[in-house]
């Protein structure tokens, strides 16, 4: 049980690689609080794995402030944040995106980090330690074509990270990140702007070892990151993609 008793809030954990964190933390010990918008998908996964859930707009400071204090409230405080919501465009040119839908992904991917930190943090202060695990991508560190915004957003985030990171040290805050390839999640029809079996074979056959990432790759890479095995890592931010950014 590597996570007995740590309070972990996970964001987007209603599906895809939210999900696959929060069944393997409870699965662990954990005490999950499932944060979503989808109130009726995330209700299910926190009963499932005995959690709470807490519906929630990352991008929306009282939204973020309510859920740190519901997880207060009901486990009485705060060891692990997962940043794992996110949004993206469809692919296709840069100058093809409207500002809604950029404000949107900032919002989302970038904004949330700062929200989040504004009101955990100070929750970890009080125990003198916590984690911080953002969930970034490979678009960040080797983008791909047709996804300008989304990948400098996740740019942004691993250098949010490694920021975050230097600072928090001396108080025992640790903050990592997660630079996963494309899963077969809700997102990647998006990523590939149309779903076809050609599509698909064209993201798999640009990682080395062969197939798209899982849930489950990704949950078990968190769950290392956010265990005492990993006390003495901070500013890691981990590539989970098969071999693609070799």
């Amino acid at each position: 049980m590597r996570l007995k008793n740590r309070v972990a809030i996970i964001t987007g954990a209603a599906s895809g690689f939210g999900e696959g964190m929060a069944r393997r933390f409870a699965s662990e010990g954990a005490k999950v609080v499932v944060a979503d918008l989808n109130e009726e998908a995330g209700q299910a996964i926190a009963k499932e794995i005995g959690g709470t859930f807490v519906q929630t707009d990352v991008s929306r400071d009282a939204d973020m402030g309510g859920l740190v204090q519901a997880a207060v409230k009901a486990y009485g405080g705060v060891d692990i944040f997962v940043n794992n919501a996110g949004f993206t465009s469809r692919n296709g040119p840069m100058l093809d995106v409207d500002e809604e839908t950029f404000d949107r992904i900032y919002a989302v991917n970038v904004k949330a980090v700062y929200l989040s930190a504004r009101h955990v943090i100070p929750e970890f202060r009080k125990k003198g330690n916590g984690v911080i695990l953002n969930i970034a991508s490979t678009g960040g560190v080797r983008p791909r074509p047709g996804l300008v915004w989304y990948n400098s957003s996740k740019g942004a985030v691993i250098s949010l990270t490694r920021s975050m990171a230097i600072e928090l040290a001396p108080e025992q805050i640790r903050v990592c990140a997660i630079n996963p390839v494309a899963g077969k999640t809700g997102m990647l029809p998006l990523f590939m702007g149309e779903e076809t079996e050609e599509k698909y074979e064209l993201f798999r056959s640009s990682i080395p070892l062969g197939r798209l990432s899982t849930p489950k790759d990704i949950a078990n890479a968190a769950l290392f990151l956010c265990s005492e095995e990993a006390n003495f890592l901070t500013g890691v931010c981990m590539e989970v993609d098969g071999g693609r950014c070799i």
